[in-house]
């Protein structure tokens, strides 16, 4: 049948829990109510990106994109859009714009969606829908046109390498596995998404789960393996039960399983769920869990390429690296190496979030400077703030301060300035974060996550922590800067994965460069920020005082004291210094210090 109008909502895990699906079903319901249900199709798809105006409703072929839409509003839409052709132009992102398409929207202007191409495009839940734009036309390919030996040739030519952190080049480790022998080979994709603040990978898997199917197929076919183990966290509910609808409803179209599209191939892929471990997200520890083992990292050679799984040659790729395979088997190496940097090809996918105003899911070119996401894709930062420092790669990362916002976003870029690409986390700071705080929660992390199965990871970093937590309190040392120093490099070369040779990351690249914090909280028990709660004071000024007894109603702990119309004080030794105070005072009359 063919419809007028298409009305795509986002039913992504952000815009359902901002009742995305309760507006998909009010949607559905007015269409029937006013008698034009065969006037649109309603399409729930995936995760748009613009996290921060969902959920978001796109209605085509006019490409009208309504912002921060909720169930109260779909019999507006359907009544002035679908039935009457008029636009709602109080829904509308840019009001003064009207038809203004997604593509003219600033926070679009400068992606290039390659992994997140279908993403806010098709229901991830109907196969035929991925089908109609290219989906398992790649497979194909492989399967009928290519050698294993053309695939690796052409991944090797457009320079793909991991998205997991690493960027070990895809085709040289695929080449890896194929040459070994061995009866059983597996392919394994890498789900266990744990950076903070990161949900790429599940946005992909939501919203996009053949692409996922079909790459993992497709190295199988190349490397000689017949089965994929797709190892996801148990807390996305959304991404498994989509990866696994799309398993079902390959394997009856004869996309999974025996003599594939009529061919020799067989392959066929389950899911493996993780508990939540970081660690997990390390190969070896992730193979351990899928082994139903403790997940623990184990010292590499060998490496998984050549025996991975139950002893096996395995390829492991993260999500948005297997995104990527299908586009470039269409589409060739050239054109995929045509984008991005000399050393970088092809986009990557960020979550950019923090303080910033436009927050959400990104993909952009390598190459692509912080200035240009954090201010034209991300719209600045919140409230007018000054930006302070980006923090890229998660806890295994560094800060990007502001001397290097022109620097392009490349592997070997964020390198040389003490940061990494990471998988993808991208959290944006403004003036009133404080760096020493900022770290202190990342070490926390890290030593929350880690196994504990080595000494370097397992003692140094608590002991990083606790100089860390000393110091915010004003009780650091200039002598703990320097312990810092030496833990730091130790566990970078003694620690037995990535998780402990990286944790110090956050520490030496805020030490290097917001060393005058560090010396302000120890010199001068002062945190510039005015994070760190041991060392902040409110005091009251007495010349701008009025009496009002606004402070003292609104504070939990009663340290404040003072009579109607006289000035107030606030007991120190009382104070808990939770602010209250000083966002309640209309006067300026509390200080914070």
């Amino acid at each position: 049948m063919a419809y007028k109008n298409y009305i795509l909502v986002c039913a992504g895990t952000a815009c359902e829990s901002s009742k995305g699906i309760a507006l998909y079903n009010e949607l559905e319901k007015e269409l029937k109510a006013q008698g034009v249900e065969h006037e649109a199709q309603l399409v729930k798809t995936g995760c748009f990106g613009f996290c921060e105006q969902g959920p978001i409703v796109k209605i085509l072929p006019d490409e009208s994109f309504y912002v921060k839409v909720g169930p109260q509003h779909a019999k507006e839409i359907v009544a002035e859009h679908i039935d009457k052709g008029r636009q709602v132009e109080a829904l509308l992102y840019e009001k003064k714009q009207k038809g203004l398409s997604a593509s003219g929207i600033g926070f679009y202007q400068k992606q290039q969606r390659i992994v997140l191409r279908n993403c806010g495009v098709i229901n991830p839940e109907f196969i035929d829908e991925y089908i109609a734009r290219d989906g398992y036309a790649a497979l194909e390919k492989v399967l009928f046109e290519m050698t294993p030996d053309d695939v690796i040739e052409e991944l090797n030519k457009a320079g793909l390498r991991g998205r997991g952190g690493a960027g070990f080049p895809t085709g040289l480790k695929w080449k890896f596995t194929k040459n070994v022998a061995s009866e059983q080979k597996y392919i394994v994709c890498n789900a266990d998404e744990g950076d903070p603040g990161a949900y790429m990978d599940r946005s992909t898997a939501e919203g996009d789960p053949h692409s996922i199917l079909e790459a993992m197929a497709i190295a199988g076919r190349t490397v000689g393996a017949n089965q994929g183990y797709i190892y996801i966290r148990a807390e996305y509910p959304l991404a498994i039960k989509r990866l696994n609808n799309a398993i079902d409803q390959a394997r009856e179209y004869g996309l999974l399983g025996n003599n594939i599209l009529g061919s020799d191939f067989n392959f066929d892929i389950e899911l493996r769920f993780g508990a939540g471990a970081f660690v997990c997200g390390e190969e070896t520890a992730l193979l351990a869990s899928i082994e139903g083992k403790r997940g623990m990292p184990i010292p590499r050679p060998p490496f998984p390429a050549v025996k991975g799984l139950w002893g096996k040659p395995t390829v492991i790729n993260n999500v948005e690296t297997w995104a990527n395979i299908p586009m470039i088997i269409l589409k060739g190496s050239t054109w995929f190496s045509s984008i991005g940097t000399a050393t970088s090809k092809g986009t990557k996918v960020f979550a950019l979030t923090g303080k910033i105003n436009n927050s959400g899911l990104i993909e952009v070119p390598m190459g692509t400077t912080l200035r240009e996401i954090i201010y034209d894709i991300g719209g600045g930062i919140a409230n007018g703030k000054k930006f302070k420092a980006a923090q890229t790669g998660g806890p295994s990362g560094g800060v990007i301060t502001e001397a290097f916002l022109d620097v392009p976003i490349d592997y070997e870029s964020l390198q040389s300035i003490g940061s990494m690409m990471g998988s993808g986390g991208m959290i944006v700071m403004d003036e009133d974060d404080c760096m020493i705080d900022v770290t202190k929660f990342y070490l926390e992390f890290t030593v929350d996550e880690s196994c504990g199965k080595c000494a370097p990871c397992r003692i140094g970093g608590r002991t990083n922590y606790n100089i860390l937590d000393k110091i915010s309190k004003g009780k650091g040392t200039l002598e703990d800067l320097e312990t810092l120093k030496v833990v730091g490099h130790a566990m970078r070369k003694a620690s037995l994965c990535g998780l402990g040779q990286t944790a110090p990351n956050p520490i030496m690249s805020t030490m290097k460069y917001f060393e005058n914090e560090y010396l302000a909280h120890i010199n001068d028990k002062k945190c510039p920020a005015g994070k760190c709660k041991d060392l902040l004071s409110y005091t009251i000024v007495a010349e701008k005082c009025v009496g009002c007894t606004a402070c003292a109603r609104v504070c939990p702990v009663g340290c404040i004291s003072g009579e109607v119309k006289a000035v107030h004080m606030i007991d120190q030794d009382q104070c808990i210094k939770c602010g209250q105070c000083l966002t309640k005072c209309k006067f300026d009359a509390i200080l914070k210090g």
